[in-house]
């Protein structure tokens, strides 16, 4: 009996050094768990030190020569660069090695194509990986001719993977059209995203955006605290599509907590652009928690790296609370800082440890956002107390002659209201 077990395709990742000091064997590493998440294995990683990228190959006729013996040796697939290759440096890297060469960008595009699970995250990850294909259908090697017809469930290995077309080789034409029809139907969903938003602004529930690095432990959080039911796996982009959950914290209050996808080094522009309308659920939110992986020695890159992305994203002036998560794999004491911060708190969100210091120090930050309200409601203002209770938070009421005497914070449109009122 003969058994048929796909085989796992060996690659070898190529990085440039430009400067002393840079992040490269860091970035390189991460490459590798990238090629792990897609499926595939890393058999070497090559380096080269030059003063800028080889703009027609990458890397220099020494590297080449050198890749093309560690295939050889190895009986690799083809090799993964850490940066975005032009069209050119894609199609000279083929012609040179005869191999299947591939860059960061497919690897991410191909793990989004297989972590996408809604119809609105398919959408997404089909059309990043569309205009990314674009510039890249003439003379390019199997790994762009051959474009999946299914999510995780198509077999060429990545860069091959992904929703909507079956055909093996698609004319720009075909690709423009796809492209338009695409953008159509994600207006439509920014349009649907923006009415809920609208609701969410006349119902004055708080919104908090989970941000974070990739794998530090959103999804854990937010299943933690609200029992929202999310896939957690120790991967790289284990989940993709947003997630939003009520939470009610001790002082009576609900607010709404929202996952969003996780940043990484380099993150592919056609990515941002595609889930810019799920990125910006932190744009719109009324507090950002930030999540960061305290074990990870690369910790305070990554937290640049968030809040870099969160730039380019148009999120700012919103209260931050940096979440220092993991603590339960922290081996030696370390220094958690985040200057940029309103608030720091190191729990571990597995364990439990720490969630009641971040839950009060929301109800801190959102009580900042109120306005201190003492007043008398006559007997008849019951309807007030009622709005006050749903929307601020009551710290005390006592029944006066006058009617119930109330101490509370209230957001500042409610209290505007109160006050013309009294």
């Amino acid at each position: 009996m003969i058994e048929n077990k796909e085989e796992k395709e060996r690659v070898i990742l190529v990085g440039v050094r430009v400067s002393e000091g840079d992040d490269t064997e860091v970035s390189l590493a991460e490459l590798a768990e990238l090629v792990k998440t897609a499926g595939a294995d890393t058999v070497a990683v090559v380096v080269q030190n030059r003063e800028a990228v080889h703009p027609g190959t990458y890397v220099g006729k020494g590297k080449i020569d050198e890749l093309a013996e560690l295939l050889l040796l190895h009986k690799a697939d083809g090799i993964v660069c850490d940066d975005e290759l032009s069209p050119a440096q894609m199609k000279n890297l083929e012609d040179a090695l005869e191999c299947k060469v591939m860059d960061r960008t497919m690897v991410i595009l191909d793990i989004f194509a297989q972590h996408a699970r809604t119809g609105e995250g398919k959408l997404q990850v089909e059309l990043a990986q569309l205009k990314y294909r674009a510039t890249r259908l003439i003379g390019s090697y199997s790994a762009m001719s051959r474009i999946g017809g299914g999510a995780a469930g198509a077999s060429g290995g990545i860069g091959t993977r992904g929703p909507g077309e079956k055909k093996l080789e698609m004319d720009r034409r075909l690709i423009k059209a796809r492209i338009t029809q695409l953008n159509r139907e994600l207006e439509q969903v920014k349009k649907n995203r923006e009415v809920a938003r609208s609701m969410r602004e006349r119902n004055r529930t708080p919104v908090l955006a989970i941000v974070g690095y990739t794998n530090a432990g959103k999804s854990t959080l937010l299943n933690t605290l609200t029992d929202a039911g999310v896939l957690e796996e120790d991967k790289l982009f284990a989940t993709l599509d947003t997630t939003t959950r009520v939470l009610k914290l001790e002082s009576g209050e609900q607010v709404l907590m929202t996952d969003t996808v996780g940043f990484i080094r380099k993150l592919p522009h056609h990515l941002i652009d595609a889930f810019r309308s799920t990125l910006e659920e932190a744009k719109y939110a009324d507090m950002i928690l930030h999540v960061v992986d305290s074990s990870s020695p690369d910790a305070d890159a990554r937290m640049h790296i968030v809040y870099d992305t969160l730039t380019r994203l148009g999120v700012k002036d919103k209260p931050v609370i940096t979440v220092f998560n993991k603590q339960d794999l922290v081996t030696e004491p370390e220094i958690c800082r985040d200057f940029r911060a309103d608030r720091s708190v190191r729990i571990s969100a597995k364990q439990g440890m720490g969630l009641s210091e971040l839950l009060e120090a929301v109800t801190e930050l959102l009580r900042e956002q109120k306005i201190y309200l003492e007043c008398v409601l006559g007997y008849s203002e019951g309807n007030k107390l009622a709005l006050i209770r749903k929307y601020g938070e009551l710290l005390s009421e006592e029944y006066v002659a006058d009617g119930v005497a109330v101490k509370a914070y209230v957001p500042k449109d409610l209290y505007g209201q109160l006050k013309k009122t009294e």
